[in-house]
């Protein structure tokens, strides 16, 4: 399709086909992969000179990250995953940012230039926002050492949730039980909520112990024991990364990565998954999210203007030449 509609709006032939297009993309995505090592290599990876004067850093940035999967083109039974953020400041635009992990060596450099393309410092005090996923947490780690690492609120709520359904249908074998664990659950929000993670955790476990030795002919009495010990041990991975919630709440802060959520709809799945459900190579998926990202959030033509000067020089006689007539 894009082909076709390059033939018909630009006299190019039978030059423009999906091999081409294709390859033309990876080669843009590449030379900005290069572009970025090299800003490493020159020491800018922290986005300034050594010579330069670091600027004040501004209000908190909240930078979200989430996973998508793409089908593999070489392995056809399985998926890979995806990783996609989206970074926001107030009185800035915002960013967006994809990688496939295995594909680049050095994800820090990404996060410097999204802050860079927002005229944010890197001493800017980031606050990163994941749903607790291993992968998400080690990326986050991995690209803002020094950012403070915050569990999605939203994903908390759904585990025990979860719970609380199966709960309910406990309540129709062992109502005393039932009822008690509900009580339990909800303490064990409470103090998740306000930020009591050493407490939530131990009542976690006390919670999932208990629940393990329950003799009920509860038909899901498994899938219960299994939830309420997948809620301790992610409560445990992600004792450092618990905020008291109540406080940014009150403040107005951000405390959901829903953001995240539509992020990984927009970038990965309308592309890569659902509307179009093609198979991928995981550098061709790596290389396409860079120039998806840099389309959405309207910096891919800031990116040719620096490789190509005279794109902007035309801009400028172009808006010269409006303004005259």
């Amino acid at each position: 399709m894009t082909a076709d509609l390059l033939k018909d709006i630009l006299p190019i032939g039978s030059l423009a086909n999906a091999s081409t297009i294709r390859h033309t993309l990876h080669r843009v995505a590449a030379r900005h992969e290069a572009d970025l090592d090299s800003e490493r290599s020159g020491g800018l990876e922290d986005g300034f000179a050594d010579s330069q004067p670091l600027p004040i850093p501004q209000a908190e940035a909240i930078v979200g990250i989430d996973g998508g999967y793409a089908r593999h083109w070489h392995d056809k039974k399985r998926n890979f995953e995806v990783m996609v953020g989206k970074s926001m400041a107030a009185g800035h635009d915002d960013r967006y940012f994809g990688l496939v992990r295995s594909q680049d060596e050095q994800p820090r450099r990404r996060l410097c230039e999204v802050l860079r393309t927002q005229d944010l410092p890197v001493t800017q005090a980031v606050t990163m926002l994941t749903d607790g996923g291993d992968s998400v947490r080690g990326l986050a780690a991995e690209i803002s050492p020094g950012a403070a690492h915050h569990l999605d609120w939203f994903h908390i709520a759904m585990r025990l949730t979860g719970l609380t359904q199966y709960t309910k249908g406990l309540a129709h074998h062992n109502p005393i039980e039932a009822t008690a664990l509900e009580s339990r659950l909800e303490r064990i929000k409470w103090r998740l909520w306000h930020g009591d993670a050493g407490e939530a955790l131990t009542r976690a476990e006390q919670l999932a112990a208990d629940v393990a030795a329950l003799d009920s002919g509860y038909p899901k009495l498994k899938r219960l024991v299994k939830a309420t010990a997948d809620l301790a041990t992610y409560i445990a991975n992600n004792t450092a990364a618990l905020p008291d919630y109540s406080e940014r709440w009150l403040n107005g802060e951000r405390i959901s990565t829903a953001f995240v959520e539509s992020t990984v709809n927009l970038v990965v799945s309308r592309r890569f998954a659902k509307k179009q459900q093609m198979q991928w190579s995981k550098q061709g998926a790596h290389l396409l999210l860079q120039t998806r990202t840099k389309a959405l959030d309207g910096t891919l033509r800031d990116l040719f203007t620096r490789w190509y000067p005279a794109m902007a020089a035309n801009e400028n006689v172009d808006a010269l030449s409006a303004a005259a007539a």
